[in-house]
């Protein structure tokens, strides 16, 4: 049967229970699996991987041998191809769906995309995430993960219904302790990084958060609050581990978190973490991908018709075309961003949202400019955007970094290490892994003067600081 690009992985029910395909589940060969699914749907590898949330080459090496031996491999493919329980049992993973309808046609990613699964999936993946086990420590950001989920976005619809019968009643004092644990934990992260908050917010959520999920019993206005509310402390969570450099968990963290405000109906919340999608794939250098989820944000933040949601996104866009080299496309979103913030009622937005204010699009915009090899721009707006909160005191580390290097490119080697120095002194305060390839890109743009003595300086701080060699390359940005 054909299969466009983009639509969905449609496998009918009865392909599960062919002798061929249950031989491969129980020996868990995926090889062979994805070779019969390609068989069946005439899907290409581009279009399995999309559907599974993995690279085309990693498609390719599991067709031709290569064994998946991890949980959460095994995960993404189940969800992808729209595994009934019956075969997601038999190739070892726990059921998800509650029934199955024998004759229904089954879409993958949207079928076992009910509520009930995606609470299922994520309380067990936030299990993994305290325990640490393997399957999260060597997972890896995969940009065809983030295609499914932003489809699904489109084209789902809220599902949660309109009254859940559990054992323990949850009501609105639930709610609101998640958001004031949120609120504190959001506070602690700004203050000293993600490295240094992440495992409470991981413990947080399975303790205290999931059994209210798997055994509460609410009516349909507080199940919307309160997966609302947990999809907003999801995505907190996928932010620490992105600040923490392990962008394989954050990329989980937040789909798990656009699920469950998709479930909740919160267009807002679900904007907000397209946005933060869109952010962490430019920050690993994949414009297209990030171009792709900030307008997805942009339309959401629309439909919703909230302002400085659409100027979040627009932003987030700008910064993925010149991280592509786009100037032209740059400057449009830039334009738009500016319109979106000067038309924004900020007495409506949403609590998690206060931190997008001037500074911090200043910020984005220096961002921008750096990017095109515009250093006076960029230096323009990176000092606009000290004028910012002291609380954000991770925020203000990247700022000062960010002003120094545009000194740097600008050849003021002087002003960079000064500037430079004021960064360091807050990083004693924060752990976070962005903040060190920030200084690191600093450091390359500062190479060439290595040799002189305020520089040498500077980078012996640096080394000091981070307990790491002072001339190491560059990462991504």
């Amino acid at each position: 049967m054909p299969h466009g690009a983009l639509s969905p992985l449609r496998i009918q029910y009865e392909f599960w229970s062919r002798d061929d395909v249950v031989a491969a589940l129980r020996t868990r060969d995926i090889g062979a699996l994805f070779r019969l699914i390609r068989r069946y749907t005439g899907a290409s590898q581009t279009q399995l991987g999309i559907a599974v949330g993995l690279e085309q080459g990693y498609v390719s090496r599991i067709i031709s041998g290569r064994k998946v031996m991890t949980i959460d491999v095994l995960e993404r493919i189940a969800d992808g191809c729209g595994m009934p329980d019956e075969a997601r049992i038999t190739v070892g993973l726990a059921p998800c769906r509650t029934a199955a309808d024998d004759t229904s046609t089954i879409s993958a990613g949207q079928a076992d995309g009910s509520w009930q699964c995606a609470v299922g999936r994520a309380v067990e993946f936030w299990g993994g995430d305290v325990e640490r086990r393997d399957m999260l420590r060597y997972g890896v950001f995969s940009a065809a993960g983030y295609a499914l989920p932003a489809l699904q976005w489109f084209t789902s619809e809220d599902d949660l219904p309109h009254s859940i019968a559990g054992r323990r009643t949850v009501g609105q004092p639930d709610v609101d302790m998640i958001r004031e644990m949120t609120g504190t934990l959001r506070q602690l992260d700004n203050q000293y990084g993600g490295v240094r908050t992440r495992a409470t917010a991981a413990r947080y959520l399975y303790s205290e958060v999931a059994p209210l999920l798997r055994d509460g019993r609410f009516d349909d206005r507080t199940g919307r609050l309160l997966f609302s509310a947990v999809a907003e402390v999801s995505q907190l969570a996928g932010w620490m581990a992105y600040d923490s450099g392990e962008h394989g968990v954050a990329q989980r963290y937040l789909t798990h978190a656009l699920d469950l405000a998709r479930s909740a109906g919160d267009r807002p919340l679900g904007a907000e973490i397209l946005a933060a999608m869109s952010h962490q794939a430019t920050y690993l250098g994949d414009a297209r991908t990030a171009i792709d989820l900030a307008r997805a944000a942009r339309r959401t933040a629309a439909e919703a018709g909230i302002q400085v949601l659409v100027a979040e996104a627009a932003v987030m866009e700008a910064h993925a075309h010149a991280r592509g080299g786009d100037g032209r496309a740059c400057a449009t979103s830039l334009s738009r961003a500016e319109q979106a913030l000067d038309r924004a009622d900020r007495s409506l937005d949403p609590q998690w949202i206060s931190y997008f204010d001037t500074a911090y699009m200043s910020a984005k915009f220096a961002h921008c400019f750096r990017e095109l090899g515009q250093a006076r721009k960029a230096e323009h707006f990176a000092i606009q955007s000290l004028r910012m909160d002291g609380r954000y005191v991770r925020g203000r580390t990247f700022n000062l970094l960010l002003l120094a290097t545009t000194h740097a490119q600008q050849d003021d080697y002087e002003r960079a290490c000064v500037i430079g120095g004021q960064a360091l002194t807050l990083m004693a305060q924060i752990q976070s892994v962005r903040a060190v390839e920030y200084l690191r890109v600093l450091q390359e743009r500062l190479s060439r003067y290595a040799t002189f003595p305020v520089v040498r300086q500077f980078n012996a701080r640096a080394a000091a600081a981070t307990g790491r060699d002072a001339q190491a390359s560059s990462s991504p940005r």
